[in-house]
């Protein structure tokens, strides 16, 4: 073994060791609560999810900004349960979740999805739960609605919960997919909780199709405008069909 692969190689252990991703994961959530703690909030919504606290809801938010939620998230008004890789990245985000009171199902959309999507059923038909899922992740496209919160909120007759924010002078990663927003302390933010979104439960497949358009264009519209508001430069949502690599 060279030097170089040595060195991956132990890094790669240490990165994967409890002891790295608790101090990772530690570390993360101080800076979070710092940044909330440090920033003027202008709060929108925030009486409708105390609407939903008896019922429960499908919460969902874009891949690039779910950094701040935790903290918003009112545990104690119902059970909340997230959705997380069962890999590495996604145990780092359980164990930070876990600080914020929020649990979590081991599942993803490429693998153990089948399981993953019984077992959020499950959790959703339980008074007082809700469930949280980023529809545009891992993967992308970005800012793009998936099917599945609208299913979950078609069988069990609970809303749709969207939550989204923006914070001034947040660093974007404009190389990355979901153009995620790193935000900085001592600034103004806006945080963004929508009304409740029921779903018919004898609606059509046509008409499931136009409430995801109308959830997905509501969304992002909100997004856009409280980044806006903020002057921050607009995220723009991706293409509505995932890129495909191009072979040689």
């Amino acid at each position: 073994m060279t030097l170089r692969k040595f060195i991956r190689h132990q890094t790669r252990r240490l990165l994967n060791s409890n002891i790295c991703s608790n101090l990772i994961s530690s570390t993360l959530c101080n800076y979070i609560r710092m940044v909330q703690k440090t920033t003027k909030w202008k709060i929108e919504g925030l009486e409708n999810f105390i609407n939903i606290k008896d019922t429960g809801a499908v919460c969902i938010a874009w891949h690039g900004r779910a950094v701040m939620l935790p903290v918003f998230f009112k545990t104690e008004y119902c059970d909340l349960y997230a959705l997380v890789s069962p890999h590495r990245d996604g145990q780092l985000i359980a164990k930070l979740l876990k600080n914020f009171g929020i649990k979590t199902i081991d599942g993803s959309s490429n693998e153990n999805a089948s399981s993953a999507a019984l077992e959020l059923m499950r959790t959703l038909q339980k008074d007082n739960t809700s469930i949280f899922i980023v529809p545009d992740g891992p993967r992308g496209p970005r800012m793009r609605l998936g099917k599945s919160p609208i299913y979950y909120a078609h069988k069990t007759g609970k809303p749709i919960v969207t939550m989204t924010y923006s914070i001034a002078n947040s660093f974007v990663i404009e190389k990355a997919w979901d153009k995620m927003m790193i935000p900085v302390p001592f600034s103004k933010g806006i945080f963004n909780i929508s009304e409740p979104i029921y779903i018919p439960q004898d609606s059509s497949p046509e008409q499931l199709e136009e409430y995801r358009k109308k959830i997905e264009k509501d969304f992002n519209e909100t997004c856009m405008r409280i980044d806006k508001e903020l002057e921050m430069i607009p995220v723009i949502p991706d293409e509505d069909k995932p890129k495909v690599k191009k072979h040689r």
